[in-house]
């Protein structure tokens, strides 16, 4: 037997587990070949109190979706082996994972770049170098996008 609890704003019994799910920190997946790049970003999403996973490749990041279920994703597009970009249209081409938002970090800035990685389905586009602070408010405004978003808890 699950435990449940009645949500108020239900007004009928809930299983803990969802409860207790809804409560956990949101996952974020990191991935970028620079290791002092994942250093900082993963620092300071942790500060802001975000779970994160990271990967130092395109495969390695598609075979974490998978065991980690990130609530979003960040992938430079410059990797050894798959990129940024493939994998961000990997993830956009199947239903289980489409809509998982996925900011790309590149050091391409010019609007074509931009361009490509709203096509392939990045949800924002953030270009290197660039402010932490700039970072963390994106990351924000990206998961509560998604959570309005159909079939979101």
């Amino acid at each position: 037997m699950v435990p449940t609890f009645v949500a108020p704003e239900l007004g009928h019994p809930v299983p803990v587990a969802d409860w207790c799910t809804d409560l956990a920190d949101p996952t974020i997946l990191v991935a970028d070949d620079d290791e002092a790049v994942r250093e900082l970003v993963t620092h300071k999403l942790v500060a802001a109190g975000y779970r994160v996973v990271t990967a130092d490749n395109g495969a390695s990041a598609l075979r974490m979706v998978v065991t980690e279920q990130p609530d979003m994703i960040i992938l430079d597009v410059s990797m050894p082996g798959l990129d940024g970009l493939s994998v961000c249209y990997e993830l956009h081409s199947s239903a289980e994972t489409a809509q998982i938002p996925v900011l790309i970090m590149s050091g391409h800035g010019r609007k074509v770049d931009i361009d490509l990685g709203m096509t392939v389905g990045a949800d924002d586009y953030l270009v290197k170098p660039f402010n932490p602070a700039e970072l963390v408010r994106r990351v924000r405004w990206l998961l509560l996008a998604n959570e309005d978003l159909p079939g979101s808890i």
